[in-house]
């Protein structure tokens, strides 16, 4: 590919991350871009600095230290474009998750549609619903009026009435709104997102234009069947940027750098999912998760149509209580190998999210760590499975995606990729024929942003080895006693001699493919397992590419199901991690 085809030279993207602040650097190399280096430091969000710019200042020092590149001038700030003498860069993008979970007021006029509309909306960023108001709401104007000023929110998501539809009740909605607006003192006045009726956009404005600032998308229920919520995405995601620059010191001066362009570290994260779902199988979609410590960030895309979802209570930092309030201590200790009081689980819990830059220093806090993961990652997709469209729906536990992204450094961090390729398996539990890939540098959202800007460069990355192929995958959907045969397969590589398998019920296998190298699977299940292809022991054949664990054949059904005795489960683990390495 020429250089004329090519934008601009070089990038930088910035993450403001919970814990850490990442500064990546994307140049061109022989005509395609590459992945050139980070700079990572703490972010600085919190005390002692109650700066965003600081971390962002440490990690750019950091990537100079790396690369070489001079990027600030002597007064502080970025070099753009790019200079002769090789200092700066000719385009700088951001994305950010730092920071406490913006706070949301939803309203609408039925509870079960438009108000959880508004719920899921929110849902899609960083964000906690603190108080739902609608038409069927028993509580008086004065006590709505009450619930709104005692919240304090950051932003009200005003929806209600299908497009032609209800024009009084969509009003009687707004006068509490426009109220609290009027008693909050000016700085307090939260941020006011219209996605109701649009024939009373206009209402809208003359209501609460002149006390708060109110914005307007279109309507996510434009009708009753029907659910719209990407084109109001965006108008979320430019109201989440001007809420941190004014909450967060240092973001609104890394914001002008990027020329106003920052987005929702999650909203880059499903533009990366949703282009390869473009690009992959259409029969199948395409899977990304990732694990912060502000919230887990799960995206499903199929053939570009994407499910996004955001949950702040799954974060494995400042929030990780809240996991044990929403999941019985006993789903998470089952992903344990090895015996654990409760309160020493409780207080690991209470300790990360205190310190949740701290990294596990031994096998137990390791196994900790990982076991949150896993019911982190569970209850995540239990969630989106429930928004996706039900023409996706198959009999398998799960849709089938191809592939999967994992990215978090609960994962990213794992002392061997088979630790965090069983963790994947068991959080996730994938059917049938899957690829999983781990971003290993943590810079898929990096890559959303850029594609705003740079279209071409993350195809380039995309196509290189940034990302880690863990490996193939095949996981049958069904069930049987322990040591009962599941499925054959039979394994031909270029040049090699073929070898076949036989898998058992409740065992995990793999088939040595190294990268670079590519194999065809000749796969035959048993009569009541399915892998996708055609239903419950119907076979093929399917081509796949090597990954660092090769072929990995998962044979202990969907779902999984750990013996109930302690000890046995506790071997079988131990089994599962032996056949990883680990």
């Amino acid at each position: 590919m020429g250089t004329s085809l090519i934008d601009s030279d070089s990038l930088l993207a910035i993450d403001i991350g919970a814990v850490n602040t990442r500064a990546t650097l994307f140049d061109v190399v022989d005509c395609r871009y590459r992945f050139i280096g980070m700079g990572i430091a703490p972010t600085t969000v919190g005390a002692p600095f109650f700066d965003a710019g600081e971390g962002v200042r440490q990690a750019l020092d950091q990537l100079k230290q790396t690369t070489g590149r001079e990027l600030i001038d002597a007064d502080e700030q970025m070099i753009i474009p790019a200079r002769p003498d090789g200092t700066g860069v000719d385009t700088c993008v951001a994305t950010i998750s730092a920071g406490s979970p913006l706070k949301v007021v939803a309203v609408g006029l039925l509870d079960d549609i438009s108000t959880e509309s508004a719920v899921r909306l929110a849902s899609t960023t960083y964000a906690q619903v603190v108080e739902k108001l609608n038409l069927l709401d028993r509580r008086k104007t004065s006590s709505r009026l009450d619930a709104i000023l005692r919240t304090r929110p950051d932003l009200v998501i005003v929806a209600g009435g299908t497009e032609g539809g209800a024009f009084r009740s969509v009003e009687v909605m707004l006068d509490p709104v426009g109220l609290a607006c009027y008693l909050l003192p000016e700085s307090e006045r939260p941020e006011i997102l219209y996605v109701g009726n649009s024939s009373l956009a206009d209402e809208a404005e003359r209501t609460i234009g002149s006390l708060a600032h109110l914005s307007i998308a279109p309507n996510i229920r434009p009708a009753i069947e029907m659910e719209q919520l990407t084109p109001a995405q965006k108008q979320l995601g430019r109201l989440y940027r001007s809420i941190r620059c004014k909450q967060i010191p240092g973001v609104s001066e890394l914001d002008a750098w990027t020329k106003g362009s920052t987005l929702p570290t999650a909203a880059a994260f499903g533009r990366i999912v949703r282009f390869l779902s473009k690009v992959y199988d259409p029969a199948k979609g395409v899977l990304g998760i990732d694990i912060g410590a502000s919230a887990a960030t799960i995206a499903a895309s199929f053939a570009g149509d994407l499910s996004l979802g955001v949950y702040t209570d799954l974060g494995l930092g400042p929030n990780l209580p809240s996991l044990l309030k929403i999941s019985k201590m006993e789903d998470i200790k089952r992903w344990l190998p090895m015996d654990m009081p409760e309160a020493d689980l409780r207080d690991y819990v209470y300790n990360k999210s205190i310190r949740p830059q701290a990294i596990p220093v031994t096998k137990e806090e390791l196994a900790v760590e990982l076991a949150l993961a896993r019911r982190v990652m569970q209850i995540a997709l239990r969630r989106i499975l429930r928004r996706l469209p039900q023409r996706k729906a198959v009999s398998s536990s799960m849709p089938y995606f191809e592939p999967i992204l994992a990215a978090g450094s609960v994962l990213t961090n794992a002392p061997s990729v088979g630790q965090a390729m069983l963790a994947i398996l068991d959080g996730i539990q994938p059917t049938g024929v899957t690829t999983v890939v781990l971003d290993q540098n943590n810079i898929a959202g990096s890559l959303g942003a850029a594609a705003e800007v740079n279209a071409i460069l993350p195809v380039h990355i995309l196509e290189s080895n940034t990302f880690l192929n863990l490996g193939t995958v095949v996981s049958p959907v069904g069930n049987a006693q322990m040591g009962s045969p599941v499925m054959r397969i039979r394994v031909s590589g270029e040049g090699d001699k073929d070898t076949t398998i036989e898998v058992k019920y409740g065992t995990i296998e793999l088939l040595p493919l190294p990268l670079g190298k590519s194999a065809t699977l000749h796969i035959q299940p048993s009569g009541k397992f399915d892998v996708g292809m055609g239903g419950p022991g119907r076979g093929g054949s399917v081509r796949v590419a090597g990954g660092a664990l090769g072929v990995v054949i998962d044979g202990r059904g969907r779902p999984i199901r750990l013996p109930s005795d302690d000890e046995k489960r506790y071997e079988a683990m131990t089994k599962w991690l032996w056949t990883f390495g680990s």
